[in-house]
């Protein structure tokens, strides 16, 4: 198992800008990482959907490219609440996030519902980046491993080979998200990537499963994050608070890049 040669670093905004400092914090993003070649860099933001068509105008999807926090699992209907693929699309957005944790454990939503939204996500050609990871229970119970291969395997279900090039995986322990998270150990990451990696080798073969990225996300900051990118498995970061502020990104931007030798 290598690390891929292409290094992924973005971040999910989730509802905390509006539409002028999320566009701000675009613009100043784009300025400051203009001068990196994106040949073997893929930067991307998830902001709110009332910034998606704002941000769509703004951006420069060669430097950074953006998409959505979520996603239906249908094209239209009486699903009040709900934002189609196609009006996402309209928007410009090339990636649609689907299963973050604050989707499942607030919203309630299960791998059933997430692999419905993988398969339509797909579908209209979305680069669709799936977020699994643990309960703080289930790693005490040692089942760790048995409910990132049950995540995946649900949430993949009936997604087809050629398809596999569309998809990113997002690891994120669920203790480890939001304010009072606590940071994986980079041993700890690393294995649950090999987990991950094997699972994809499973489902799609090794030639396709090995292309897929495999992130990790959950209380990345400046220092943890070259720590966690040196580990093998680990393709790029899906940083949270951190990387809500451009410069501060564009730090941590930098020091995974040096320690990538890119």
């Amino acid at each position: 198992m290598k690390q891929l040669n292409k290094l992924y670093l973005g971040t999910n905004t989730k509802m905390y800008k509006t539409i002028s400092e999320t566009t701000g914090f675009i613009e100043r993003l784009q300025e400051l990482t203009k001068d990196i070649s994106r040949e073997k860099l893929q930067l991307f933001v998830l902001p709110s959907y009332t910034a998606l068509e704002s941000v769509g105008k703004i951006s420069d999807p060669e430097l950074i490219a953006f998409g959505s926090q979520n996603i239906s699992w249908d094209d239209q209907g009486q699903f009040t609440g709900e934002v189609s693929p196609i009006m996402i699309k309209e928007t410009g957005a090339s990636i649609a996030m689907i299963g973050h944790s604050e989707r499942r454990h607030i919203f309630r939503e299960n791998d059933l519902e997430e692999n419905l939204k993988i398969r339509c996500s797909l579908r209209h050609g979305f680069t669709t980046l799936l977020c699994i990871g643990e309960t703080e229970e289930e790693k005490e119970k040692n089942i760790s491993d048995e409910v990132l291969k049950e995540q995946l395997k649900i949430g993949l279900y009936k997604v087809a080979k050629e398809q596999a090039h569309g998809l990113w995986i997002a690891y994120e322990p669920v203790w480890a998200i939001g304010v009072n998270g606590k940071p994986a150990s980079k041993q700890y990451a690393s294995e649950k990537h090999k987990v991950i990696k094997q699972t994809l080798n499973e489902i799609f073969g090794e030639e396709l499963g090995e292309k897929i990225p495999v992130l990790y996300g959950g209380s990345v900051n400046n220092e943890n994050a070259e720590e966690l990118i040196s580990m093998e498995g680990i393709d790029g970061l899906f940083i949270g608070r951190s990387a809500w502020d451009a410069d501060n990104f564009n730090k941590i931007i930098r020091k995974v890049m040096k320690i990538r030798n890119i």
